[in-house]
Protein backbone atom coordinates (compact mmCIF):
# COMPACT_ATOMS: atom_id res chain seq x y z
CA UNK A 1 0.00 0.00 0.00
CA UNK A 2 2.86 2.36 0.88
CA UNK A 3 4.49 1.68 -2.49
CA UNK A 4 1.25 2.45 -4.38
CA UNK A 5 0.85 5.77 -2.55
CA UNK A 6 4.38 6.83 -3.44
CA UNK A 7 3.90 5.94 -7.10
CA UNK A 8 0.59 7.80 -7.19
CA UNK A 9 2.10 10.92 -5.59
CA UNK A 10 5.11 10.80 -7.90
CA UNK A 11 2.90 10.39 -10.99
CA UNK A 12 0.61 13.21 -9.84
CA UNK A 13 3.59 15.50 -9.26
CA UNK A 14 5.04 14.64 -12.68
CA UNK A 15 1.80 15.28 -14.55
CA UNK A 16 0.89 18.41 -12.61
CA UNK A 17 4.26 19.96 -13.44
CA UNK A 18 3.43 19.75 -17.15
CA UNK A 19 -0.06 21.27 -16.88
CA UNK A 20 -0.54 24.97 -17.46
CA UNK A 21 -4.03 26.33 -16.93
CA UNK A 22 -3.28 29.89 -17.98
CA UNK A 23 -0.79 31.72 -20.10
CA UNK A 24 0.63 35.05 -19.15
CA UNK A 25 -0.36 37.72 -21.64
CA UNK A 26 3.25 38.85 -22.12
CA UNK A 27 3.96 35.89 -24.42
CA UNK A 28 2.18 37.48 -27.40
CA UNK A 29 3.96 36.81 -30.68
CA UNK A 30 3.24 39.05 -33.64
CA UNK A 31 3.72 37.78 -37.16
CA UNK A 32 3.77 40.08 -40.15
CA UNK A 33 2.31 43.57 -40.09
CA UNK A 34 -0.42 42.92 -37.53
CA UNK A 35 -0.94 45.65 -34.94
CA UNK A 36 -2.07 43.75 -31.88
CA UNK A 37 -2.57 45.95 -28.83
CA UNK A 38 -4.66 43.64 -26.65
CA UNK A 39 -3.09 41.38 -24.07
CA UNK A 40 -0.39 43.79 -22.96
CA UNK A 41 0.33 43.32 -19.29
CA UNK A 42 -0.12 46.55 -17.36
CA UNK A 43 1.24 46.17 -13.81
CA UNK A 44 -0.33 49.47 -12.73
CA UNK A 45 -3.90 48.54 -13.72
CA UNK A 46 -4.79 46.92 -10.36
CA UNK A 47 -3.42 49.85 -8.39
CA UNK A 48 -5.30 52.31 -10.62
CA UNK A 49 -8.54 50.38 -10.12
CA UNK A 50 -8.01 50.34 -6.35
CA UNK A 51 -7.17 54.06 -6.33
CA UNK A 52 -10.27 54.95 -8.34
CA UNK A 53 -12.44 52.82 -6.04
CA UNK A 54 -10.95 54.49 -2.99
CA UNK A 55 -11.66 57.98 -4.33
CA UNK A 56 -15.20 57.23 -5.53
CA UNK A 57 -16.85 53.88 -4.77
CA UNK A 58 -17.71 52.00 -7.97
CA UNK A 59 -15.22 53.92 -10.10
CA UNK A 60 -12.71 51.03 -10.04
CA UNK A 61 -15.39 48.70 -11.38
CA UNK A 62 -16.11 51.21 -14.15
CA UNK A 63 -12.35 51.43 -14.86
CA UNK A 64 -12.33 47.62 -15.24
CA UNK A 65 -15.26 47.95 -17.69
CA UNK A 66 -17.56 45.99 -15.40
CA UNK A 67 -20.28 48.63 -15.56
CA UNK A 68 -22.96 46.40 -14.04
CA UNK A 69 -21.05 46.19 -10.74
CA UNK A 70 -21.09 49.94 -10.03
CA UNK A 71 -24.83 50.16 -9.15
CA UNK A 72 -24.42 47.12 -6.91
CA UNK A 73 -21.59 48.87 -5.05
CA UNK A 74 -23.63 52.06 -4.72
CA UNK A 75 -26.66 50.16 -3.41
CA UNK A 76 -24.50 48.14 -1.02
CA UNK A 77 -23.06 51.36 0.42
CA UNK A 78 -26.43 53.15 0.47
CA UNK A 79 -28.05 50.56 2.76
CA UNK A 80 -25.70 51.02 5.75
CA UNK A 81 -25.70 54.80 5.19
CA UNK A 82 -29.50 54.81 5.35
CA UNK A 83 -29.62 52.73 8.53
CA UNK A 84 -26.89 54.82 10.12
CA UNK A 85 -28.94 57.96 9.53
CA UNK A 86 -32.18 56.41 10.85
CA UNK A 87 -30.52 54.97 13.97
CA UNK A 88 -28.69 58.22 14.66
CA UNK A 89 -31.93 60.25 14.45
CA UNK A 90 -33.74 57.87 16.78
CA UNK A 91 -30.77 57.84 19.17
CA UNK A 92 -30.82 61.66 19.37
CA UNK A 93 -34.58 61.60 19.90
CA UNK A 94 -34.37 59.20 22.85
CA UNK A 95 -31.27 60.94 24.22
CA UNK A 96 -33.05 64.29 24.27
CA UNK A 97 -36.08 62.74 25.99
CA UNK A 98 -33.81 61.08 28.56
CA UNK A 99 -32.00 64.36 29.36
CA UNK A 100 -35.26 66.28 29.68
CA UNK A 101 -36.80 63.68 31.98
CA UNK A 102 -33.66 63.57 34.16
CA UNK A 103 -33.92 67.34 34.62
CA UNK A 104 -37.61 67.10 35.52
CA UNK A 105 -38.88 68.66 32.29
CA UNK A 106 -41.60 67.40 29.97
CA UNK A 107 -40.41 65.32 26.98
CA UNK A 108 -42.21 64.03 23.89
CA UNK A 109 -43.19 60.77 25.63
CA UNK A 110 -44.96 62.58 28.49
CA UNK A 111 -48.59 63.72 28.23
CA UNK A 112 -49.84 67.12 29.35
CA UNK A 113 -51.13 65.45 32.50
CA UNK A 114 -47.60 64.32 33.41
CA UNK A 115 -48.18 60.64 32.57
CA UNK A 116 -45.26 59.15 30.67
CA UNK A 117 -45.75 56.30 28.19
CA UNK A 118 -42.09 55.27 28.37
CA UNK A 119 -40.11 54.69 31.56
CA UNK A 120 -36.66 56.07 32.27
CA UNK A 121 -35.03 52.63 32.03
CA UNK A 122 -36.71 52.07 28.65
CA UNK A 123 -35.22 55.35 27.43
CA UNK A 124 -31.77 54.20 28.59
CA UNK A 125 -32.15 50.78 26.95
CA UNK A 126 -33.38 52.33 23.71
CA UNK A 127 -30.36 54.65 23.64
CA UNK A 128 -27.94 51.76 24.10
CA UNK A 129 -29.60 49.63 21.44
CA UNK A 130 -29.80 52.46 18.92
CA UNK A 131 -26.18 53.36 19.59
CA UNK A 132 -25.13 49.76 18.89
CA UNK A 133 -27.22 49.66 15.70
CA UNK A 134 -25.71 52.95 14.55
CA UNK A 135 -22.18 51.69 15.18
CA UNK A 136 -22.88 48.41 13.37
CA UNK A 137 -24.22 50.33 10.38
CA UNK A 138 -21.04 52.39 10.29
CA UNK A 139 -18.87 49.26 10.57
CA UNK A 140 -20.84 47.55 7.79
CA UNK A 141 -20.35 50.56 5.53
CA UNK A 142 -16.59 50.61 6.15
CA UNK A 143 -16.31 46.88 5.45
CA UNK A 144 -18.29 47.18 2.20
CA UNK A 145 -16.14 50.17 1.18
CA UNK A 146 -12.93 48.19 1.72
CA UNK A 147 -14.33 45.10 -0.02
CA UNK A 148 -15.24 47.05 -3.15
CA UNK A 149 -11.67 48.40 -3.32
CA UNK A 150 -10.26 44.88 -3.00
CA UNK A 151 -12.73 43.55 -5.59
CA UNK A 152 -11.72 46.19 -8.14
CA UNK A 153 -8.02 45.43 -7.63
CA UNK A 154 -8.43 41.64 -7.87
CA UNK A 155 -10.65 41.98 -10.93
CA UNK A 156 -8.03 44.16 -12.63
CA UNK A 157 -5.41 41.49 -11.90
CA UNK A 158 -7.57 38.70 -13.31
CA UNK A 159 -8.50 40.64 -16.45
CA UNK A 160 -4.86 40.50 -17.57
CA UNK A 161 -4.73 36.72 -17.89
CA UNK A 162 -5.84 34.58 -20.79
CA UNK A 163 -8.92 32.71 -19.59
CA UNK A 164 -10.08 31.17 -22.85
CA UNK A 165 -12.65 28.38 -22.79
CA UNK A 166 -10.23 26.14 -24.70
CA UNK A 167 -7.81 26.23 -21.78
CA UNK A 168 -9.31 23.87 -19.26
CA UNK A 169 -8.73 20.86 -17.09
CA UNK A 170 -11.79 18.64 -16.79
CA UNK A 171 -11.52 15.55 -14.61
CA UNK A 172 -13.84 12.71 -15.63
CA UNK A 173 -14.61 9.22 -14.41
CA UNK A 174 -14.24 6.60 -17.15
CA UNK A 175 -15.71 3.19 -16.47
CA UNK A 176 -13.66 0.17 -17.55
CA UNK A 177 -15.95 -2.16 -19.57
CA UNK A 178 -13.74 -5.18 -18.91
CA UNK A 179 -13.67 -4.88 -15.12
CA UNK A 180 -17.20 -3.89 -14.25
CA UNK A 181 -17.19 -5.38 -10.77
CA UNK A 182 -13.84 -4.02 -9.58
CA UNK A 183 -13.58 -0.25 -9.73
CA UNK A 184 -10.41 1.19 -11.20
CA UNK A 185 -9.00 4.66 -10.91
CA UNK A 186 -7.17 6.39 -13.71
CA UNK A 187 -6.17 9.79 -14.98
CA UNK A 188 -6.68 10.97 -18.52
CA UNK A 189 -5.31 14.28 -19.73
CA UNK A 190 -6.42 15.83 -22.99
CA UNK A 191 -4.88 18.90 -24.52
CA UNK A 192 -7.05 20.88 -26.90
CA UNK A 193 -5.31 23.44 -29.08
Amino acid sequence: MFFKKNIFILALAFFSATLFAQKDSTDVKIKGDINFTEGIYDPLAPSKAAFYSAIFPGMGQIYNKKYWKAPIVWAALAVPAYYYQINNQEYKRYRTAYKLRKNGLQDEFTDDDGVSSVSLTTLETAQEQLSENRDMSLLSGVIIYILQIVEASVNAHLLQFNTDDTISFKPALIMDPIRIETPTLGLTIKYNF
